[in-house]
């Protein structure tokens, strides 16, 4: 059985954009693959965080996975920090990691724009690595992201095939070279209020995205308000219609109907009967899930979940960092 690897930074509430991008092709791929699931703290750090409201949304997240239908019976779910070898390994990725591959980064470039009045973080430049380390640890074969993320894949395929050639025995590998799988629809979610821009969930504009935490009435006016154009022409066109056909792509994902058949069925229809109808199809969805996430942070499921998971990725990750370590010759030889 292949391996999957996934995380998500628990640096604020995850959107639609997360579920409909990652958290849904978790579930698909669960019965499929070794899946490993993590929510990957150490990165949100790379900028300041509040401590108490990250610990808080770190288990929000965690508990997130298991309410949209990931089984821990099937995948691990596990918190970054708690798994060591992650930090360890990240080091010794970055060590055999060049700054200019770094700096052509267009997360860092973005991100160091962000954050230059209050100073850019060393780790803004060298966290890729420790991205690279969370994939290498568990000899992962796929990983699942959206199209922002395909540049830090390739720094991982890079990556392995660097660490191979420089210290493997002829012919042999201590690093398994991942393949990225992207999502035919709904990869990229776009932004409510401006669909040429990704939905994020650190936008300041609220009515930019939709949370998984979001009411039902405020996800109603959210949709309702989304830009969409003066034609009243239900079709999918990224090129001249970006906002309805990203509204088209979020239906698809929540009704489980493709676009051409979401097209067909309202042809003729205006834009208000479109988006009364989507706005109902994510709340069915997001309102049970919602339930569920609150009965794990109530209960004391979640941290059993997250001590097995945590179990089980030391187990893979500790055994792939002591290759690293022998392969690079730090510590003490092994004894046989």
């Amino acid at each position: 059985m292949k391996t999957i690897f996934s995380g998500i930074q628990p640096s604020g509430i995850p959107t639609i954009g997360n579920y409909i991008g990652a958290m849904q092709q978790f579930i698909k791929l669960q019965d499929d693959y070794q899946c490993f699931f993590c929510v990957v703290d150490e990165h949100a750090i790379t900028v300041p965080q509040d401590r108490l409201k990250l610990r808080e949304q770190i288990l929000q997240l965690a508990a997130l996975y298991v309410a949209v239908g990931i089984d821990p019976k099937k995948a691990a779910i596990f918190i970054q920090s708690e798994v060591p070898a992650h930090a360890e390994a990240g080091w010794i990725v970055q060590c055999n990691t060049y700054v200019g591959e770094l700096e052509r980064m267009t997360q860092f470039k973005d991100k160091s724009q962000k954050n230059n009045t209050a100073g850019v973080s060393a780790a803004l430049l060298t966290y890729p690595p420790l991205m690279v380390a969370d994939i290498v640890l568990y000899n992962t074969d796929l990983v699942p992201v959206g199209e922002d993320q395909k540049q830090h894949l390739e720094l991982t395929r890079d990556f392995v095939d660097r660490f191979n050639n420089r210290y493997a025995a002829k012919n042999q590998t201590i690093l398994t070279k991942p393949e990225v799988h992207i999502p035919e629809q709904g990869a990229r979610i776009m932004s409510l209020q401006e669909p040429t821009k990704k939905m994020s969930k650190s936008d300041t504009n609220q009515k930019n995205f939709i949370s998984m935490m979001d009411t039902p009435d405020s996800i109603r006016k959210k949709i309702k308000s989304a830009v969409t154009d003066s034609s009243g022409i239900i079709e999918y066109d990224v090129a001249e219609k970006p906002g309805i056909s990203n509204l088209l792509t979020i239906y698809s994902a929540f009704s489980g109907q493709n676009i051409d058949e979401l097209v067909a069925q309202y042809q003729g229809a205006g834009y208000g009967q479109f988006k009364a109808d989507l706005a109902e199809a994510i709340v069915n969805v997001i309102e049970p899930i919602q339930q569920r996430q609150a009965e794990l942070l109530e209960s004391g499921e979640l941290d059993l979940i997250l001590d097995e998971g945590a179990e089980q990725a030391r187990r893979v990750a500790n055994k792939t960092l002591q290759k690293m370590k022998n392969a690079v010759g730090l510590g003490r030889k092994p004894r046989k």
